[in-house]
């Protein structure tokens, strides 16, 4: 008798639960004071509500709505917003150089949003996440 779906899914999390937890974060440490780290966390929040945004403009269709997101709350128009300024100052160079490649792709998302070819906009979407992956990947802020 095959498991349920219920049975699987219990399964699954078990397993999960039962694997060794990782004991060491290799990724670089950016030591920021506290109220420096909660700004940061909320801009990095608001950039992945606003990558949910743009692929849910995408999926309707309406491709100037994901290049006004793109464009107001991750590409270089988004900057002041964010404070970037301000915290640039305490990231190492290999943070900022990521966190600038992010910021020129969304731009460019935005503009190939904004031609109407959604399939360059998707590839040039893929390069704004790229970025994501790079540094959430290299760096830490706790």
């Amino acid at each position: 008798m095959p498991l349920s779906l219920h049975a699987w899914l219990f399964a699954i999390l078990l397993a999960a639960g039962a694997a060794p937890a990782a004991t060491h974060d290799a990724r670089q440490l950016v030591p920021l004071p506290d109220p420096m780290q909660r700004h940061m966390l909320a801009n990095m929040r608001d950039h992945l509500s606003a990558l949910n945004d743009i692929i849910h403009h995408l999926a309707q269709g309406r491709l100037d709505e994901a290049a006004d997101t793109a464009e107001n709350r991750l590409g270089m128009s988004s900057l002041p917003r964010h404070g970037a300024r301000h915290m640039a100052a305490h990231m190492p160079e290999g943070m900022r150089r990521i966190g600038t490649r992010m910021h020129h792709a969304a731009s460019r998302f935005a503009r190939m949003a904004q031609e109407g070819d959604r399939d360059a906009a998707y590839r040039a979407l893929a390069d704004i996440t790229a970025a994501c992956v790079a540094c959430h990947g290299a760096y830490r802020v706790r």
